[in-house]
């Protein structure tokens, strides 16, 4: 029997309550043919609250030495208690990237801009220096 740890919805419409139940992977989820509710979760409550995920440590340790598999929401909660690591998150592979081409124009115009702007500050101190040069020698010729 292939056993899972599943959320189970209980609760109003529009005000979700779940248990964390260990079932059999062919039950459907509100089935309530349950081998053990190990837990609780309470989306209503705020994300510090100590409520809004209450897990029994010892029964999940046990099911987990049985062989049952959480669900991805449960896996969550389970890192956050510290029983298990978290999944590490996959690097993006070079298809997220523009093309070679896209990316040498890029770079192509963010070299003229730089050159552009360099000249730019070259003359604006050319022509400071111009203004003072003039002045300096008005008042030395009086």
């Amino acid at each position: 029997m292939a056993t899972v740890i599943r959320l189970a919805r209980f609760g109003a419409k529009k005000r979700p309550y779940y248990h964390i139940v260990v079932t059999d992977s062919r039950n459907a989820r509100n089935s309530g043919n349950v081998l053990e509710i190990v837990g609780k979760y309470n989306p209503m409550l705020a994300k510090d609250d100590e409520k809004r995920v209450v897990l029994k440590m010892e029964e999940l340790k046990a099911w987990l030495a049985k062989g049952a598999k959480p669900s991805d929401r449960v896996y969550k909660f389970m890192v956050n208690a510290g029983l298990a690591t978290a999944k590490p998150v996959p690097t993006q592979t070079k298809k997220n990237l523009p093309s070679e081409k896209t990316q040498q124009k890029a770079k192509d115009k963010a070299e003229k801009l730089a050159k552009l702007a360099e000249e730019k500050a070259a003359a604006e101190a050319a022509a400071k220096a111009a203004e003072e040069a003039p002045a300096e020698t008005a008042t030395e010729n009086a």
